[in-house]
């Protein structure tokens, strides 16, 4: 008899347990024909890796009936996965993402970096189960603890050795694809497609691009690190191609991805200038990571189409900043703001290009030609009085910068003529070009980046229509105190004409109330410039209004209802003029009984 079971006869009896070898009760454990009310995995208990190395040993080229025939690879399978699964590592997503903020400065540590190369080299040497860090932010943790890393690996060693490694890695891949997956969700990842992100309201994208950067630093530098390393352990040396890191990440690196590269590609507006910078410097700095994670021929692919991303994105920042800078130069309301103060657009503008300055370091590199418009001899248009900026020793990006300020003023003056009021325009535009010299001034950054020279230009610009506004205001209120046209011969040595002098009180008094009436609801919303102008208009006002006084004073007071004429003193002009510029209905005007 060769000892084979005949059909309708009965079974052999198994052998005793206790009579078998370490790795005889192994294979008979996994053979129901043998054991048959043993349900439990053999990895639950307690056997040798040397048991597990030589029960596999020869799985596929055993021809000597012995029972590891019964060893099926759907059984092998069986272990691995279930190993796979039950001897993970449990982790908090949440702890991830708080690693995932972790500082972004990279070490310069020579010798950090030769010992995380060392380690990444020896993944399966005896030390091989210590997390490591990179000269970078990656930061590794253990998924599966080393006893169980021990014996994947040598089911994984002799799977591969008897020809199933195909197998061996669609399983792996398959089982911890689907971890990932289950971490995606857990970490708000959703599966959108291009044209989805780019139906997004910008409200909504920004939100989404914040929450993204964030999680890419926890998948790229924690959980695809750690992947990647676990790879490393099982499989070093066994697969040449690595796959299976391919089979369990690629994919979902790519839906990763496919969210930076929608925004790297979708429409060129203003408003997504930061946040694409922000994409561009998270991406620029994870590249280095990305490098040493997806390193193998199966899934450099990654790391070419992040560097693809990068460009885009670069490409994107200099297409907006023109976008921008031609809606600042076609911006087309011309409804007068109310009261002369800053336009909403000089603010968006300066806000914006401070925002700009604090993106710097990353804008020199990006941005490496001048705006062509600036350096053009004309228009296409005519422009006002507007002196353009000279073409200085300056970066780039600074000429943008000041461009953008140039387009603005013309904006600004253009704004300006839909005043009727000359005064008021002045006004306006004394407002407008006084806030951008603040904002400049304000800014360290900016002001390196602009210069003394340009914003010297403005303040000048700035004060000479401070003056155009008094002249335009206030000449024709100090003409009604002059002497001419008030002597009956001609000469200021003849007699003073009563009517005249009436007249020209009456003239001064409506001229006055008229500007108070009016200007007290104009405004002026820095407080030291609203200052400087009351100051100014004191200065040539009340010494006029004193002189006039004195020199005529007593002819009303001679006549008949002085106070008709004599209306107010200097106290109550000084008064009035508090209220000038305050954007708001001025206080009744005092009026002093003449003495």
């Amino acid at each position: 008899m060769d000892g084979s079971v005949v059909a309708g006869g009965p079974s052999p009896p198994p052998p005793p347990v206790a009579e078998l070898g370490d790795t005889d009760n192994l294979i008979l454990h996994w053979d129901p024909t043998v054991l048959p009310s043993c349900n439990e995995m053999v990895f639950d208990g307690n056997y040798s890796t040397h048991a597990v190395r030589n029960s596999v040993a020869g799985t596929r080229f055993s021809h000597k009936k012995s029972p590891s025939q019964a060893i099926t690879v759907v059984q092998l399978e069986d272990e691995f996965r279930h190993m796979l699964v039950s001897r993970a590592n449990n982790y908090e997503i949440n702890s991830l993402v708080d690693l995932g903020s972790l500082s972004l400065t990279h070490s310069n540590s020579d010798a950090e970096d030769e010992k995380y190369q060392l380690q990444r080299a020896e993944g399966s040497s005896s030390d091989q189960f210590t997390s490591y860090r990179s000269t970078s932010s990656i930061h590794v943790i253990d998924l599966l603890p080393p006893d169980a890393v021990n014996n994947l690996r040598s089911i994984a060693d002799r799977m591969i050795a008897a020809g199933y490694g195909r197998e061996c890695f669609q399983l792996y891949g398959s089982v911890r694809k689907s971890v990932l997956e289950l971490c995606f969700l857990h970490l708000g990842i959703e599966r959108l497609r291009i044209c989805d992100v780019q139906r997004l309201e910008w409200d909504a994208l920004e939100s989404k691009i914040r929450r993204w950067i964030r999680t890419a630093r926890v998948c790229f530098r924690i959980i695809f690190a750690s992947e990647r390393r676990l790879c490393d352990l099982l499989f070093k040396g066994l697969s040449g191609d690595e796959t299976p890191f391919v089979e369990s990440v690629k994919g979902l690196a790519i839906q990763l991805l496919s969210f930076a590269e929608a925004i790297s590609i979708g429409r060129r507006s203003p408003e997504k200038l930061f946040k694409v910078l922000d994409l561009h410097d998270a991406l620029t700095d994870l590249l280095p990571d990305i490098a040493i994670i997806f390193r193998s021929r199966g899934s450099e692919s990654i790391n070419t189409q992040v560097v693809e991303i990068i460009a885009r994105l670069a490409q994107a920042v200099r297409g907006i900043l023109l976008e921008f800078e031609n809606a600042i130069l076609k911006e087309p309301s011309k409804i007068p703001v109310p009261g002369g103060t800053i336009h909403p657009l000089t603010r968006y503008v300066m806000n914006y290009i401070g925002l700009i300055s604090d993106y710097k370091q990353t804008l020199f590199q990006l941005i490496n030609s001048r705006p062509t418009l600036l350096l053009g001899n004309g228009f296409g248009g005519d422009f006002p009085d507007i002196e353009l900026p000279e073409p200085l020793n300056q970066s780039p990006l600074a000429f943008h910068l000041i461009w953008i300020i140039f387009i603005l003023q013309f904006n600004i003056e253009i704004k300006a003529q839909v005043y009727k009021d000359d005064s008021l325009s002045h006004l306006f535009l004394t407002n407008n070009l006084h806030y951008i010299v603040q904002k400049i001034k304000g800014s360290t950054e900016l002001k390196e980046l602009i210069g003394d020279d340009y914003p010297r230009k403005l303040t000048a610009k700035f004060r000479q229509l401070a003056t155009g506004y008094e002249r335009t205001t206030w000449l024709k209120i100090l003409y009604c105190l002059r002497d001419e046209g008030l002597h009956t011969g001609g000469s200021l040595s003849s007699s003073v004409s009563k009517s005249s002098l009436r007249e020209r009180f009456k003239a001064f008094n409506a001229a006055f109330e008229e500007v108070h009436r009016t200007q007290s609801l104009w405004c002026v919303p820095d407080s030291q410039l609203r200052e400087e102008l009351k100051i100014s208009i004191l200065g040539k006002l009340l010494p006029a209004y004193r002189s006039f006084l004195g020199r005529f004073r007593s002819e009303i007071e001679s006549r008949r209802h002085p106070e008709m004429y004599l209306k107010y003193s200097t106290e109550d002009l000084e008064i009035a003029l508090a209220d000038f510029f305050e954007g708001c209905q001025p206080r009744p005007l005092g009026r002093r009984k003449s003495r």
